[in-house]
């Protein structure tokens, strides 16, 4: 899930060496190239202290090459796994009571939170879970070594060369090397931002003046209500609800021929938007509260006969955090459960 959402986020974000042809880079051994991600890194600022002890016996990590290289391709099939099993997967007990545990712990937190960034902190206390089991499981790998193999192997040098410079400004804040750990593509912490994310949307939640996404539970759902606030959520508005389909439905005829410019194969699988009157109007029943005047579109992921929902564009604000339809519909489905 992390690698999908890191490919998306930086697709925006490359910056090039410019000092260097993309040959010569290639050409390079890793401590030479090493050299040129510290003078880039210094050039835009950070600290001749951070530097050093940031880099400070840095070697590859063969292991993270391997691991990206392991990654599936884009698939084509036109089929797709069914949505229950993952479901049943990742909306289980375990998850569920640890997120009425997290709400619970951090009531009062996430009532400020929602009066400053208006996004249910059952949502924020449902990412926090699938991303990290709550803080249980954040990753060990150490991120100035994976981010600074991965942009000196090559296959997407600017993308990870940015995330490496990004990550000394944030340990440039006072953050440990042995802080800065997580996922082998760089993604960290709690809610495991990309380091350019943190920089750009982490958000101090508890009031201490920083936004410690690694140790903090306040500060890394604050950084969450940020993200999705930056993204577009819709304050009063659900993610989606449950939705009845008369038998005779043709849900098929109704698909969006609109092609999305990223993630294309997840809004497919989507209908045209309508209102929730107008989806009335064709005998769709929605399950839950929504206003008749919001423009939805209608999921039925597992085929006739089996569970449909409308979506609203706050469901879409869930996939700019992974961009995947078994991601955020478990994200929504999870928030529903622990807000009941």
């Amino acid at each position: 899930m992390i690698f999908r959402r890191f490919l998306v986020a930086l697709g925006a974000i490359a910056l090039s060496l410019p000092s260097v042809p993309a040959q010569a880079q290639e050409d390079l051994g890793f401590d030479a190239y090493l050299q040129l991600l510290i003078a880039r890194a210094r050039a835009e600022g950070v600290s001749e202290s951070t530097l050093a002890r940031m880099t400070a016996g840095l070697e590859p990590n063969y292991r993270v090459i391997e691991l990206d290289r392991n990654q599936p391709g884009a698939p084509t099939s036109t089929g797709y796994p069914p949505l229950a099993p993952y479901i049943a997967r990742h909306v289980d007990s375990a998850r569920i009571m640890g997120g009425r545990r997290a709400y619970s712990q951090y009531s009062g937190t996430i009532r400020s939170i929602e009066r400053q960034y208006g996004v249910p902190g059952e949502i924020l206390v449902a990412i926090w879970g699938h991303e990290t089991a709550y803080g249980a499981v954040k990753g060990g790998f150490d991120l100035s070594r994976a981010l600074a193999t991965m942009a000196w192997e090559g296959r997407r040098r600017d993308l990870f060369a940015s995330e490496w410079v990004a990550l000394m400004k944030v340990a440039d804040k006072g953050y440990s090397r042995s802080e800065l750990k997580g996922s082998w593509a760089g993604a960290f912490g709690n809610p495991q931002f990309l380091p350019s994310v943190y920089l750009r949307l982490a958000a101090d939640g508890n009031g201490d003046g920083r936004a410690d996404i690694m140790n903090s539970g306040a500060d890394a759902l604050a950084s969450i209500a940020n993200y999705f606030r930056d993204a577009g959520w819709r304050s009063g508005q659900p993610w989606g609800v449950r939705a009845y389909i008369p038998s005779n439905f043709d849900v098929a005829s109704h698909r969006t021929e609109i092609v999305a410019p990223v993630c294309a194969r997840v809004h497919e699988r989507h209908s045209v938007y309508k209102t929730v009157r107008e989806w009335r109007e064709l005998g769709i029943q929605p399950q839950g509260a929504i206003g008749d005047d919001l423009l939805v579109t209608l999921f039925q992921p597992d085929g006739p006969g089996t569970s449909a929902w409308l979506l609203t564009s706050n469901y879409r604000v869930i996939l700019e955090y992974n961009c995947s339809n078994y991601y955020a519909m478990s994200v929504g489905l999870l928030a529903d459960e622990i807000g009941n």
